[in-house]
């Protein structure tokens, strides 16, 4: 089968919002490929360090690939792709060059090209992220391993804004603790609540394939009697409340629903808002406050915001 690669060659800041359009066209994978990891330096599960080849990086800024089947509206589908990245300006997203590129490819050839991008990494004090493909062993007693294999949801569980989550996931879940994790993509945030001791969690999401690939992560790490997912726009449709509520998406969209989230939120818990470019940290952040809640700890990590905000206690 024929594949054509779309290549967008945009910001850091429009990652997730461009990953959410070409997930919700159809495409059968994605590939980041950030400038800045070329900067970077990382350790694998060795303690060495590991390079990349700048040819598959961008000079500046990130590229997003994404694959669709070659059909007769693929034409169309790419017109459609372009407006909806386009209306990303209305919400105040910087989209750097905005420059879509097109060409085929062997499907052989997309089905394993972000796999090399992807290892074992440590992002907090207890856990790392494996994916399914290579061996680990854990190095410490109390480690948390999260198995991982993303398919076409994006979240690898690597992006600064995931492991900020988690980080503060770490800090807020108690044992026994209920957990709303909202938009939950590859599951990764929902899988790491259930194995801090969360014995309820509820996770949701509007992409459908987003929810299958959750299910199939939740299962791969055998906490599917402690994880329900569902589909689901948001908190709309939620009735319980619940210890931690967690929410990785988008700024604009989190001030959007501050207060249905006060309102699920338990007096004493949490309301943990990711997703969060650093311009957007004081709009956000107000947001928090006018529905009631009380800021806790803001949390960074290079241009990504993490707010912790807390519910008092009548």
């Amino acid at each position: 089968m024929k594949w054509s690669e779309l290549s967008i060659h945009t910001t850091n800041e429009a990652v997730e919002a461009v990953s959410n359009i070409l997930h919700e066209a159809g495409a059968s994978g994605v590939v980041i490929e950030d400038s800045q990891e070329l900067v970077r330096e990382r350790e694998d599960m060795f303690g060495e360090i590991y390079s990349l080849n700048p040819d598959d990086f961008p000079s500046d800024g990130v590229r997003v690939k994404a694959y669709l089947a070659e059909t007769s509206f693929l034409l169309e589908t790419v017109e459609e792709i372009k407006l909806a990245i386009n209306n990303l300006e209305n919400f105040n997203i910087d989209l750097g060059h905005n420059l879509l590129t097109v060409h085929e490819v062997d499907e052989e050839d997309w089905a394993t090209a972000w796999k090399k991008y992807y290892h074992p990494v440590k992002i907090s004090n207890r856990f790392t992220i494996v994916p399914t493909w290579e061996v680990y062993e854990k190095v410490n007693t109390d480690e948390l391993i999260i198995e991982l294999d993303p398919g076409m949801a994006f979240g690898t569980g690597t992006h600064p804004t995931t492991v900020m989550c988690l980080q503060a996931l770490e800090k807020t879940v108690q044992a026994d603790s209920s957990v709303i994790d909202v938009g939950t993509g590859s599951g990764v945030l929902s899988i790491g609540a259930a194995k801090l001791g969360a014995t309820s969690v509820h996770a949701l999401d509007l992409d459908e394939v987003a929810v299958r690939s959750a299910k199939e992560n939740i299962l791969l790490n055998k906490v599917e009697n402690l994880v329900e997912v569902t589909h689901g726009n948001l908190l709309d449709n939620v009735k319980e409340q619940a210890d931690v509520v967690v929410a990785n998406i988008l700024a604009e969209i989190i001030m959007t629903f501050t207060d249905d989230a006060f309102s699920i939120v338990k007096d004493g818990g949490v309301f943990i808002t990711s997703g969060i470019i650093a311009p957007k940290k004081e709009d956000v952040r107000n947001s928090l406050i006018n529905a009631g809640f009380e800021i806790e700890e803001v949390m960074m990590m290079e241009d990504w915001v993490t707010i912790i905000s807390r519910k008092p206690v009548k």
